[in-house]
């Protein structure tokens, strides 16, 4: 079967898929399950025969072929009995040894006659074989469901804390974006259309010295705070370290301390009119924005800072535009070896751009 073909097939199985009958004979692997996890609840003193439980689930199982119509079992044995490794591959949940062991099942035993031989192919259980088959016959299911669920966080704008009002982001004009690191507070202030008008770092030389001394961190604090322009908000990193973990323990307090005073100091109007001008924005968030997580953990965003410099003087219309007087610069800057990387300086921009394209943008269009 020809490559091309693969999202032909992906398509007649998505339309045979919106078109499932449900009568009761398909819904009775569910009922069997029920049963089962009724008969153990809490509060029942009667032992349960284990043959009986292995029997039910052998029943729930024993039929994938009766989840589907004629034409969707169709469907997806003619992928499953045609397609390449390749092609399998590009099925979720089929990537890796999956679309080998399916290959090499066909060569040994000949093309699949029914969705239940699925099961005799090493790595296919029940549920991982019912999934592969809803993925062939509806392949945008997950995306859109996806889609959904990342549009109604965003509507929510569960990401940042406190939540803040729509009408104040519809006039919000700037942003101060805020990181700050065991030895760095950088800052970067971006208007609404992207452009940045202010973006550097300061080099804190008292941060985790020693004793947690007030005054030393106020003052190393506030000349920070003196340099930063003024916005309409303020949104600080909110970092994903536990407090749970003994051995990070000072490095969390030193951030919280940080957080802290900056949240005093940036907040000089708060005891009066009570508005929020200053917010925390999870640092998970917007490494989802632009795919730098691994797992949980958020990996470099030098390298995407670094592109976004170079579209800001090889483009006409860059997506995120720089002072022309210091692109230059800030090239060089990211550029230097280094012994502590500028992790906090390019990571206020990517906050800074996450924030409107998250916030702003989806929320006004």
């Amino acid at each position: 079967m020809s490559f091309k073909r693969l999202p032909d097939l992906l398509q007649r199985g998505r339309k045979y898929f919106l078109q499932v009958p449900l009568s009761s004979s398909r819904l009775q692997p569910l009922y069997l399950l029920w049963c089962h996890k009724k008969s153990t609840s809490v509060g029942q003193k009667d032992s349960v025969d284990s043959s009986s439980v292995t029997e039910n689930f052998k029943e729930a199982t024993h039929a994938i072929d009766d989840l589907y119509s004629s034409e969707q079992r169709s469907t997806v044995l003619q992928l499953l009995n045609s397609a390449s490794e390749e092609e399998l591959s590009s099925v979720k949940l089929m990537r890796g040894r999956k679309s080998i062991n399916v290959i090499e099942y066909r060569n040994e035993h000949g093309p699949f006659q029914d969705l239940q031989s699925l099961l005799q192919v090493p790595q296919f259980q029940y549920k991982t074989a019912v999934k592969v088959c809803n993925f062939i016959l509806n392949p945008l299911a997950k995306q859109e469901r996806k889609e959904k669920k990342t549009h109604s966080a965003t509507s929510a704008m569960k990401f940042i804390k406190p939540e803040i009002e729509r009408e104040k982001l519809e006039t919000v004009n700037s942003i101060v974006s805020i990181v700050f690191g065991t030895r760095k507070i950088a800052w970067a202030h971006v208007n609404r259309q992207l452009g940045v008008q202010d973006w550097q770092q300061q080099e804190c030389t008292v941060f985790m010295k020693g004793a947690y001394m007030p005054t030393m961190y106020l003052e190393e604090i506030s000349s920070v705070v003196s340099k930063i322009p003024k916005a309409d908000f303020y949104v600080l990193e909110k970092s994903g370290l536990s407090t749970l973990n003994a051995s990070l323990f000072p490095v969390v307090l030193h951030l919280r301390t940080v957080e802290a005073m900056l949240y005093a100091l940036l907040h000089k109007t708060f005891s009066h009119d009570s508005q929020h001008v200053v917010l925390s924005m999870a640092r998970s968030a917007v490494g989802k924005h632009f795919g730098l997580m691994v797992g949980d953990t958020r990996t470099s965003g030098i390298e995407l800072v670094k592109q976004l410099l170079l579209e800001a003087v090889t483009q006409t219309e860059p997506s995120v535009s720089f002072p022309r007087d210091k692109v230059g610069s800030y090239r060089s800057l990211l550029s230097l070896n280094k012994q502590w990387r500028d992790e906090e300086l390019c990571d206020s921009l990517l906050q800074a751009v996450a924030f409107f394209e998250l916030l702003i943008l989806n929320n006004t269009t």
